[in-house]
């Protein structure tokens, strides 16, 4: 996608609510400018009644010029009013769907395109580059369309009542109005690409150092980081300062373009005073509206000047709306009957960075409907890796995973993340109640479908001890829980998903012993008629699982471990002998 095409196919969506915007704001203008000009006809013309004869003060109509004063103020507070009302209202809905397209575009990739990017940079494009996107339609369009049609209208009454200034007034006001902020605009570009560039950078540089600040302080780092976050802090002042520094100058650019403007009208229009060809009154109110046109152009010097940090995160934005996802679905998917089994054949995946190494090579592996599983092995050895390949977060470089006999390649991805779920080792807790974070697994569940999850992963009965049950608020990423409810909780979450395959990555991570075997001990009945593939180092007690795979790690020195069931049970069809790593 092209510089801007995403915002003009948002633009193009709300163009009734911008152009009512742009309406609104061309309305103030040419008030502002019509107020000012009656304001230096009807002073003129009532001095210089006064100063001659009676017949003279008599016969000038007081009536007429003090109405349009009063109708242009009431119609410029409206219209000011009423602009600020639509302008604001359309670009929160502009910035709504900016930030909904991306966040989807973000949705669509793979977890090892997400992994390209740190954290606190995505957090920046979603908020502070979004953000300043109300720079090109709130601070720039529309101020630069409506001040354009308000000069437009200016030169016409210019050309009508004094044609010798017109052509001088137009030139100087379609420069102020568009050379000077192109210029500005380009002379912005680096400072806006700082400003963009350092907000993420200090927003994922606190985003890292609050997670790790335990290790930091361990390590006595925190002079270093403290460094580190200064330069940061100074790289964005800087930026400020300059781009600050332009907005002055163009400024000060427009004061000398209405001073110039301002001195063609004098200098032709007093030539036509003294020829008769003019009033005087009408001299007055052409400089003063002249005046109150120039001073439309303020708001189009903000906006270009800030134009630059606009650009930087159009350009940071559309560089993740533009990737395209590398897992697709196939032109026509095949659904998979729901009780289907799961099996692996082949399977050999290496990471990208590593293609000569592979983490699992040549993986036989079959999962009944309803069957435990457990993976076992080091770190590294690819369990974390196999179930993602499963739920088909990543593709194999070689091999088969079929579900129902269908190759998963051939399936929507919508299918397979509706039929499988998985608990990864950080399975987040969220910040809000319980209840919020259980209705996660199934957005429609109700108060029996919540407590029925809870008390299969043991953690109904504290929930009922809490004054507010359901409702009871766990704080940020579950810190008013322990490690151990917390994991319930999550388990629970998954639990009440209506996934028929349960994928667990280290379920038991950070419980203490007692608390993990009685986690372990309760999964059978918690999981009860679902198929279940654990990846695991704990220890577990007999009956857990039907079944283990033993995986290496990654090296090409270890003796391949064949796959044993842990707790054969004569019914159940069982796994071909396979082999993992290298």
């Amino acid at each position: 996608m092209g510089r801007g095409r995403l915002l003009a196919q948002i633009y193009r969506r709300h163009w009734p609510s911008l152009a009512a915007t742009v309406a609104l704001a061309l309305l103030t203008a040419l008030a502002g400018a019509g107020l000012l000009g009656v304001a230096g006809w009807f002073l003129t013309g009532a001095a210089l009644a006064g100063a001659a004869s009676a017949s003279a003060a008599q016969a000038f109509n007081l009536f007429a010029p003090s109405a349009l004063v009063r109708g242009f103020s009431f119609i410029r507070i409206g219209a000011r009013y009423a602009e600020r009302l639509a302008g604001h209202t359309a670009t929160l809905h502009l910035l709504a769907e900016l930030r909904s397209t991306l966040f989807r575009a973000l949705a669509r990739l793979s977890p090892r395109q997400l992994a390209r990017y740190r954290s606190g940079d995505l957090v920046a494009r979603l908020t502070s580059d979004v953000d300043a996107l109300d720079t090109l339609f709130l601070t720039l369009m529309a101020p630069l369309l409506s001040a354009l049609l308000a000069g437009l209208a200016m030169t016409a009454i210019l050309a009508w009542q004094l044609p010798a200034a017109a052509g001088a007034v137009a030139a100087v006001f379609l420069a102020a109005c568009l050379l000077v902020p192109a210029i500005l605009l380009h002379q912005a570009k680096a400072p806006g690409q700082a400003i963009q560039d350092s907000a993420a950078q200090l927003r994922a540089a606190v985003q890292e150092a609050t997670e790790g600040h335990a290790d930091i302080l361990s390590l006595a780092l925190s002079g270093h980081i403290l460094e580190h976050f200064d330069q940061a802090c100074g790289r964005a002042a800087r930026a400020r300062n300059a781009q600050a520094n332009l907005s002055a100058g163009g400024q000060g650019l427009i004061q000398a373009a209405t001073g110039i403007a301002l001195l063609a009208i004098l200098w032709t229009g007093l030539d036509a005073v003294d020829r008769g060809q003019l009033a005087p009154p009408v001299m007055a109110g052409l400089l003063l509206g002249t005046l109150g046109l120039f001073e439309t152009i303020g708001p189009v010097m903000r906006g270009a000047t800030r134009m630059g940090a606009a650009l930087a995160a159009l350009v940071r934005i559309e560089a993740i709306t533009s990737v395209e996802t590398d897992l697709r679905d196939p032109p026509a998917p095949r659904m998979p009957p729901a009780g289907s089994a799961l099996q692996v054949r082949g399977l050999h995946y290496a990471y990208p960075e590593a293609p000569d190494r592979p983490v699992l090579d040549g993986l036989d592996l079959d999962l009944p409907p309803g069957s435990r599983t457990a993976l076992t092995g080091a770190s590294g050895a690819g369990k974390s890796t196999l179930l993602h390949l499963l739920l088909r977060l990543d593709d194999p470089q070689a091999g088969h995973i079929f579900y129902g006999g269908i190759d998963l390649r051939a399936c929507a991805q919508a299918t397979l993340h509706a039929r499988m779920a998985l608990l990864a080792q950080d399975a987040p807790l969220f910040l809000g109640t319980i209840r919020t974070n259980l209705l996660i697994g199934d957005p429609q569940a109700d108060d029996a479908s919540l407590w029925h999850a809870l008390d299969a992963a043991r953690l109904g009965a504290f929930v009922r001890s809490l004054p507010h049950g359901l409702d009871t608020w766990i704080g940020e990423t579950g810190a008013c829980l322990s490690v151990g409810q917390a994991r319930r909780l999550a388990l629970a979450r998954i639990l009440l998903s209506p996934a028929e395959i349960l994928l667990l990555d280290e379920p038991t991570a950070g419980l203490d012993a007692d608390t993990e075997a009685e986690f372990l001990a309760d999964l059978p009945r918690a999981t009860r008629g679902r198929t279940v593939v654990l990846a695991t180092h704990a220890p577990l007690p007999p009956g857990v699982v039907d079944q283990t795979m033993a995986l290496d790690a990654p090296d090409p020195s270890r003796i391949r471990r064949p796959y044993t069931p842990a707790d054969p049970n004569p019914g159940r069809p069982s796994s071909r002998p396979g082999r993992a790593g290298r």
